[in-house]
């Protein structure tokens, strides 16, 4: 009794399918890889750009969260902005987090100690100091 009431409403929807005809490729078409793929100096210019820009902690915090998002280790340069930043917003205790990111986004502790080197000079600009200079 149930299979002749399914088997009569397939009939059903297959003569409303035929009669609509078969929906276009237009409409099911998917827009997933329509936008280019970013080069590394398109983000480390957009992401440089942006500390320039940045005015409060909250900016600041949502773009290194952001940058530290994606699957690799953000530039120099983006770092740099990013302590600039933070000191210019008189916000220390987030650019000392910037090396504390740095060394967890690192695969070796050799990655993290040549950030070190090439922040330093900008480290001691600042006066920002990391985590294990500090004694925590």
């Amino acid at each position: 009794m149930f299979g002749v009431r399914v088997a009569l409403k397939n009939a059903a929807a297959a003569r409303v399918i035929a009669a609509r005809g078969a929906p276009s490729a237009a409409v099911a078409r998917r827009f997933y890889s329509e936008q280019a793929e970013e080069t590394y100096e398109q983000f480390t210019n957009r992401y440089v750009k942006f500390f320039e820009n940045v005015d409060d902690q909250f900016e600041l915090q949502r773009g290194l969260n952001n940058c530290f998002a994606y699957d690799l280790v953000p530039d120099v340069a983006i770092c740099e902005a990013a302590l600039r930043a933070a000191r210019r917003i008189n916000d220390y205790a987030t650019g000392a987090r910037v090396f504390e990111a740095l060394k967890i986004k690192v695969d070796k502790k050799s990655q993290y100690e040549d950030y070190l080197k090439a922040l330093k000079p900008v480290k001691d600009e600042l006066g920002i100091q990391t985590k294990e200079e500090l004694g925590l």
